[in-house]
């Protein structure tokens, strides 16, 4: 077969598509829009709420821990001095004792170490869920023809609706 027929069988077999179409019987018509129903769709998202209260709390003061490190190592220097051999580092071991207990009794002497009421931020929080509505589609019912139908559509068609007809014998 040469090029030319094969052309003009293509060129034929193109033009003879909506013929075949046409044939089947399929038409588009217009139907009216009876009620449009929008269809709703609920989506909870939980987020976190935060507050801060304020509440009294009862504090241990500290005790101060300076006088007894200085008190320690004057004593220690100072019983160094004291004694011979063995017997000045036994003194400097004293010494660090005694001085120890002396700084702090100087550090800490006449303070109040009752518990103390002190207001304290506390932080409460709690899980909440936000609601949010979205339309999904809407359910869209109209009459074609003195018939009723309903289908789902993605947005509202108006007052009246594009429809596919087909026509098809019935079979014997």
């Amino acid at each position: 077969m040469n090029v030319k027929a094969k052309l003009l069988l293509s060129a034929l077999g193109v033009c003879a598509l909506p013929l075949a179409q046409a044939q089947a019987g399929d038409f588009e018509d217009f139907g009216q829009v009876v009620r449009v129903q929008p269809r709703i769709e609920q989506i909870r998202t939980p987020r976190r709420e935060c507050r801060t209260d304020y509440v009294q709390a009862q504090v241990q003061p500290q005790r101060g821990q300076g006088g007894s490190v200085v008190g320690g190592i004057a004593g220690a220097l100072l019983g160094s001095q004291v004694g011979g051999g063995n017997g000045k580092v036994a003194a400097a071991a004293a010494g660090a004792i005694a001085g120890a207990m002396v700084g702090d009794r100087v550090e800490n002497d006449g303070r109040n170490y009752a518990p103390s009421t002190q207001e304290q931020a506390v932080q409460r929080c709690r899980t909440v869920e936000s609601v949010e509505q979205r339309t999904n589609g809407y359910d869209v019912t109209y009459d074609y023809r003195g018939h009723t139908y309903t289908t789902v559509m993605n947005r509202d068609p108006g007052n009246r609706i594009r429809v596919r007809v087909s026509v098809e014998p019935e079979q014997y």
